[in-house]
């Protein structure tokens, strides 16, 4: 399936999502998990960030997010640590549950096969089966819906998340169209720029996501920060004209006042350096569906900026290409 339609079917794909963890079963743990890490990188990876900062309010314990071979120190058996690698083979994921198993933590895996499914078996571990055969970055929906029913599974959260995920699917849907339309619009207006994102501090991960299916759907260098936290360091490089950089800035009813202000303010600071800024206002009454809105917006962006640069958005040959230098070590 080409990366369009896979695009075009996430509204479906979090429906298959949400029935996959519905039907997970996890065994119990003789511990108490005093603190969660999920460990994954790009597409695998994204789902835990953006998932942390939504089950911020609720979670009582800390919720980190690892991006590397190696793990915090403190991992032991009171951490849940989740396994997330879509392909199952991700040298760092692996080398990371590796030491996971060894720091004697609870591990719970989210994977489509691959080492990771294998591992998972001979160590008897909880493993979640997702769909495979797809670009992970295509399947966030897959992977980051099994967090919540981790969690929830293990009693570290309520079941509060399942009907905002109804309400985001239904949302989805109910503005494809529109969705399409407005992605297509400013994609056409990010051609030929260097694409600057900004968010709330809460809304990272989604920004995040964005910069990723930018890089990788649309081979376009870009870069992203936050608010307020951009206002005591980033602000102060806004001193000279870019005409090539344009400002996309991802807004929400639910952004904090002054955090919101700032913004505002910010708007009048970029354009006296570049004229191309440009918003986009989530839709939803949850986080959990302002962020799936803004999430597959800028999956269509992506999209769209391959289609109008007439490049191929799935192939990822310079990645392979650092793989294959790697394995020669």
């Amino acid at each position: 399936m080409d990366m369009k339609s896979l695009i075009a079917d996430f509204s479906k794909q979090m429906r298959e999502a949400v029935n996959i963890g519905e039907k997970a079963v996890l065994t119990a743990w003789p511990h108490e998990i005093r603190n969660i890490l999920v460990t994954g990188l790009g597409g695998s990876g994204i789902g835990g960030t953006i998932v942390s900062q939504l089950c911020e309010k609720e979670l009582k314990i800390p919720f980190l997010v690892n991006k590397d071979y190696f793990i915090p120190a403190f991992v032991d058996k009171h951490s849940l640590v989740v396994v997330s690698s879509y392909s199952g083979n991700t040298e760092e994921t692996l080398q990371a549950m590796d030491m996971a198993l060894k720091q004697g933590a609870k591990v719970v895996c989210v994977s489509s096969g691959g080492k990771t499914s294998s591992l998972a078996s001979e160590h008897k571990l909880d493993c979640v089966t997702i769909p495979g055969g797809m670009p992970p970055r295509s399947c966030y929906g897959y992977s980051s819906t099994q967090l919540f029913y981790i969690l929830h599974k293990l009693n570290l959260i309520s079941d509060a998340f399942k009907a905002p995920l109804q309400k985001a699917i239904a949302l989805l849907d109910a503005e494809e169209e529109n969705i399409k339309r407005d992605a297509r619009s400013l994609a056409e207006k990010l051609i030929g720029k260097i694409p600057v994102i900004y968010s709330a501090t809460n809304y990272e991960g989604v920004v995040v996501r964005f910069r990723q299916q930018i890089q990788e759907n649309g081979k376009m260098l870009c870069w992203h920060h936050v608010f307020p936290e951009m206002n005591h360091n980033e602000l102060v490089g806004w001193t000279t004209k870019h005409d090539e950089v344009a400002v996309v800035m991802f807004r929400n009813d639910d952004d904090y006042f002054r955090t919101a202000k700032r913004m505002d303010i910010c708007k009048e600071i970029f354009a006296r350096y570049t004229p191309h800024i440009f918003e986009v206002h989530s839709k939803g009454q949850s986080q959990i569906e302002k962020s799936l809105y803004l999430i597959h917006f800028g999956d269509w962006v992506s999209w769209y900026l391959s289609e109008i640069r007439n490049i191929d958005c799935t192939e990822v040959k310079v990645i392979d290409y650092l793989k294959g230098e790697l394995a020669k070590l």
